[in-house]
């Protein structure tokens, strides 16, 4: 399930990278160049643990991942100026309301650290262990 959410939420983030450089306000969001790169590098990390090997590996990226997207989002809505100063990388912030970026962020956090957090880690041996004789 975790590999699963991390290619499926990896896949999502790569739409909204070409919807984004297609539409820069697309449903209200402020995508700017830097932004849609930090998506395209999001998604190709959820992508590459979401087709790894080792599941112990995508539930603590799912962990990380969504403990920061979600609280980018919380820090939106604390210090707006903070987060629009790394979003839009320079551009003008005159006007701007990150309220849809902000819910994107948190939305975004709460899918990865819900079944990150969800998931026991497994074990990292797989030689079975047999019971010694007496």
């Amino acid at each position: 399930m975790v590999r699963g959410t991390c290619k499926l939420l990896g896949a999502i983030f790569l739409v909204v990278v070409v919807a984004g450089f297609l539409k820069s306000d697309l449903l209200g969001m402020h995508l700017s160049t830097w932004h849609n790169v930090v998506h395209l590098v999001s998604g190709a990390l959820a992508l590459a643990f979401g087709f790894g090997r080792s599941e112990n590996a995508a539930i603590t990226f799912c962990r990380v991942f969504g403990t920061v997207y979600f609280l980018l989002g919380i820090v939106g809505f604390i210090a707006p100026d903070t987060v629009h100063a790394l979003l839009r990388a320079g551009e003008s912030a005159a006007g701007a309301s990150l309220a849809a970026d902000n819910a994107v962020h948190i939305a975004f956090g709460l899918a990865f650290l819900v079944p990150g957090l969800a998931r026991a880690r497994q074990p990292t041996s797989t030689t079975p262990t047999t019971p010694r004789a007496a």
